[in-house]
């Protein structure tokens, strides 16, 4: 049941991250490095809670009945939400802008990154992902990944599109796995 608790406290400790980012984030004076500190003091708040739970959960053992129901429940709902700091700082890390008034000179003129709307559908699939191993479906993850690749195969010619897409999507995917993993102790 710890690790049912840290599940939730590390999706509550990322929600609050990723508020005070965005706020930080809409300030022009505040400096990009910041915005990425607040994204790492988050991703590694939540590492260090899951970890904790993975632990927890391997040495517990399983559990079943109604508290497992929940316990994938959390699994889910954290793999969706503590995912998006992870996804920005390995996409900062590959060069790709995570501010929408950040700019290089390939940038489009409005300064914003070239895929919108990758927040909420990182979110979409880290859980499809993280709910396809969870109820042992793992052939579900590769019908994610082709209608996402179907939805943004228009819009993947833009400059850094491409890369962002890419690097986006395995943070992502290898996020989910990773809190999923989690939740499968919780069963075995």
């Amino acid at each position: 049941m710890i690790t049912v608790v840290l599940l939730a406290v590390s999706a509550v400790v990322a929600s609050v991250g990723s508020a005070y980012r965005a706020r930080r984030a809409a300030d022009p004076t505040v400096s990009d490095t910041s915005v990425l500190v607040i994204d790492f003091a988050t991703s590694a708040a939540v590492v260090v809670m899951l970890i904790a739970g993975a632990i927890e959960a391997a040495v517990a053992g399983p559990m079943d009945g109604p508290g497992l129901v929940v316990g994938y429940v959390a699994t889910v709902l954290a793999a969706a939400i503590t995912g998006s700091s992870v996804v920005r700082l390995v996409l900062a890390a590959g060069g790709i802008p995570t501010r929408a008034d950040n700019r290089d000179d390939d940038a489009s003129t409005t300064g914003v990154p070239p895929l919108r709307g990758g927040r909420i559908i990182g979110v979409l699939e880290r859980t499809g992902v993280a709910a396809c191993l969870l109820i042992g479906w793992p052939a579900g993850i590769p019908v994610i990944l082709a209608v996402k690749s179907l939805a943004r195969f228009s819009e993947l010619r833009a400059p850094h599109a491409s890369e962002q897409f890419i690097l986006g999507t395995f943070a992502s995917v290898l996020w989910s796995c990773a809190v999923a993993g989690i939740g499968y102790l919780l069963g075995v």
